[in-house]
């Protein structure tokens, strides 16, 4: 059980450190600050609905894809890790990784859709993530990965309604120490799934 409990953590702590949600919050706040209250809650709503979609997908059919394409676990953990860290990289530079840039968004269009949930909520670095996640164990990794983003799903929306009042109490200073650390979780997420991906490719061919 503890096993189970301390796994259930590490996948927590993992979507929590890509997905950013102080990070995000900051972008939310700036998207949406000419927004009324009821627009705000309809874009929070449907872009944290749009990536949940996204991420169930991905960790469902995660396997499928994997045999359609001819991908094995080794290859996705190593370009994961690597996806992964460079994201973290670039936050430890004080600094979004452009999988994270917002600024390009036209402001014509759905910014629930984009770049909230695509890229922002639901990166290539959180699709990878929850690829890795979900597809090693069967459908018990799957609900597992599931469950806790969409427990991350909520703790963001509790977010994205005091945005406002967040940015205000963090400052600049306290939501740039707050980008610094989480690349720092997600710089050593990202070796360690390097690391598996390295082992388990060792461990095939010497098979």
């Amino acid at each position: 059980m503890s096993d189970f409990i301390n796994h259930a953590v590490t996948v927590f702590l993992g979507f929590f450190a890509i997905m950013n949600p102080i990070a995000n919050t900051a972008i939310f706040a700036g998207l949406v600050a000419e927004r009324n209250r009821p627009e705000q809650i309809k874009i929070a709503i449907k872009s944290l609905f749009v990536a949940f979609l996204v991420i169930v997908a991905f960790a469902a059919l995660g396997k499928a894809i994997f045999h359609l394409f001819g991908i094995t676990m080794p290859a996705l953990r190593i370009a994961g890790g690597i996806l992964v860290f460079l994201i973290g990289y670039h936050m430890l530079q004080g600094s979004n990784s452009k999988m994270h840039d917002s600024e390009s968004a036209d402001e014509d269009d759905d910014i629930a859709i984009s770049p909230l949930a695509v890229p922002l909520l639901a990166g290539p670095g959180t699709i990878a993530t929850a690829m890795n996640f979900a597809a090693s164990k069967g459908m018990t990794e799957v609900g597992l990965t599931i469950a806790m983003f969409a427990v991350l799903c909520l703790i963001t929306f509790v977010c994205f309604m005091f945005s406002a009042r967040i940015v205000a109490v963090l400052g600049k200073g306290g939501l740039s120490i707050a980008t610094r650390l989480m690349g720092l979780i997600l710089a050593v997420i990202g070796i360690q799934m390097l690391l598996e991906g390295i082992s388990g490719f060792v461990h095939f061919i010497n098979l």
